[in-house]
């Protein structure tokens, strides 16, 4: 599969901020799409993240977490946990549709409709470089950090 280009986007982030993909070029850019703020495992994968983050900057990267969570949930699930990156808040869906992690999860027996966990390195160019779905938790983001420094 060709390597492709992944198209700009701008979403409104913690801080007051936008972020805005091609205002990352040059550096890479690991978006996590995490189903929802305080939650076990996405405070489990945040808290990983963030641990990390650190080397992941060494790197040359930018993290930045993605979730339908309105931004007044993401600033407190950031001042809680201490997040030292963005959260991204897609409530209308566009970024998560585009990258196709909407799915049909099973919820105590009911099917609902969610972001399956997923992650997705872009490049210094822009270009998709590899991307995880349907990810478990633990150990993740050290994977995730193994390949970001062999770029």
């Amino acid at each position: 599969m060709p390597a492709s280009r992944v198209a700009d986007f701008s979403l409104p982030a913690t801080g007051g901020a936008t972020f805005t993909l091609s205002a990352q070029r040059g550096r890479i850019v690991v978006l996590y799409f995490y189903p929802k703020d305080n939650t076990p495992g996405c405070t489990t994968e945040g808290a990983d993240f963030r641990d990390r983050h650190e080397a992941f900057v060494r790197a040359g990267a930018v993290v930045a977490g993605v979730s339908r969570d309105s931004l007044k949930s993401h600033e407190s699930f950031k001042a809680k946990m201490g997040f030292p990156f963005e959260l991204l808040s897609d409530a209308d869906e566009t970024l998560c549709t585009r990258f196709g992690v909407m799915k049909m999860k099973n919820m105590y027996g009911k099917q609902v409709r969610g972001i399956e966990r997923s992650t997705f390195v872009v490049d210094a160019k822009g270009v998709l470089a590899r991307e995880w779905r349907g990810v478990k938790v633990p150990g993740h983001v050290d994977e995730v950090l193994a390949f970001v420094q062999s770029l």
